[in-house]
């Protein structure tokens, strides 16, 4: 197939630390491709994908800040902008376009009659969406778990496709695990203050990784800074080969949200790893993690130290194992490329 994928315009693809969305992006189009699909990523010229090409003649916002400082509030608009012009030209040259950002898109999509899907990377019951789904009843949303299908029209939805990372990214080690571990942005719906209380009440050291969010900067140095010293500490975003050295420590990664978590990419990192996950029951994370297998899904403070011990007695050769029968990038690929031919 052709299969054209629109990125957003906000890091490059793949991204160097932060950005979930880019990181799947990325993932998708390289299986697919190792798979004999002809794949076009419409994105940043910055972005990287060996086999597969990339059509975009301007850098990502990320980068434009780094080099010019703050950009105006309408830049990431005008990258748009661009993005949909390469869109329009380029569209009908692909069986399928799958878009994974702006909803601008949508309506180009829609006006040239191409075949189109889409993945939302956001929780899907908000009033933008609910809007979107009336105003584009024909496009396919593909879900990335079913507790956000269960926010999409019937007749929107192509189906349930769960996220996949490469088997060979990270690996099991035999290194020492003494601490817990948390990633995310630092801001209230992924919640770092619950990990810093549970290290605290367990007696644990913790490692914090993630960007303060620039959207509500005030909570990290409200809610997390106020903690951190020798044995809460915050190391900011990591790479994928720092996240390996940062899984290796864990006995745990805390996965405390307070939100409707769509998928929740790191829970499948840190299974890779072999390190089993706590997670808050919200969202996606009953799905994701196998409860007294690859973690626990618990509903309260008390509950996560009480079960504690639990944890610390999983098998990180079991972890790792579900993780490679359930979440790699080739069953992903198989799964969404299924769906296009099948819609």
């Amino acid at each position: 197939m052709r299969i054209a994928h629109v990125s957003p315009v906000i890091y490059p693809v793949p991204p160097e630390t932060y950005g979930g969305t880019e990181r799947v992006v990325a993932d998708l189009a390289t299986a697919q491709s190792r798979r004999g699909h002809d794949v076009m990523v419409f994105g940043p010229a910055d972005s990287r994908l060996p086999g597969v090409r990339v059509l975009g003649e301007y850098r990502s916002l990320t980068a434009l800040a780094a080099e010019r400082g703050e950009l105006p509030p309408g830049f990431p608009a005008e990258l748009e902008a661009e993005q949909l012009s390469d869109l329009v030209r380029h569209a009908r040259d692909f069986d399928v376009v799958h878009l994974h950002g702006s909803a601008h898109a949508s309506g180009v999509c829609a006006g040239l009659n191409v075949p189109t899907f889409r993945t939302i990377h956001w929780r899907a019951d908000e009033a933008d969406h609910i809007r979107h789904f009336e105003r584009f009843p024909h496009e396919r949303v593909i879900a990335i778990s079913r507790r956000q299908a269960a926010d999409v029209p019937k007749g929107n939805l192509a189906g349930t496709v769960h996220h996949g990372i490469p088997v060979d990214r990270y690996k099991l080690t035999d290194a020492r695990r003494d601490r817990l571990v948390f990633i995310g942005r630092m801001t209230d719906q992924k919640r770092p203050d619950r990990a810093i209380e549970l290290a605290q009440r367990v007696g644990l050291p913790l490692e914090l990784a993630g960007p303060v969010d620039v959207g509500n900067p005030d909570y990290f140095r409200k809610v997390v800074e106020p903690y951190l010293d020798d044995d809460i500490r915050h190391v900011g975003s990591l790479t994928d080969s720092e996240k390996q050295a940062f899984f290796d420590k864990a006995i745990a990664l805390v996965f405390p949200i307070d939100w409707p978590e769509p998928f929740g990419l790191v829970m499948i990192e840190a299974m890779a790893c072999g390190v089993p996950v706590i997670a808050w029951d919200q969202g996606s994370a009953g799905e994701v993690v196998s409860d007294g297998t690859t973690g626990i899904v618990v509903n309260s403070m008390w509950e996560a130290v009480a079960r504690l011990p639990e944890v610390r007695e999983l098998s990180p050769s079991t972890v790792r194992r579900v993780f490679e029968e359930k979440y790699s990038v080739e069953r992903m690929a198989s799964e969404v490329t299924n769906l296009y031919q099948e819609s």
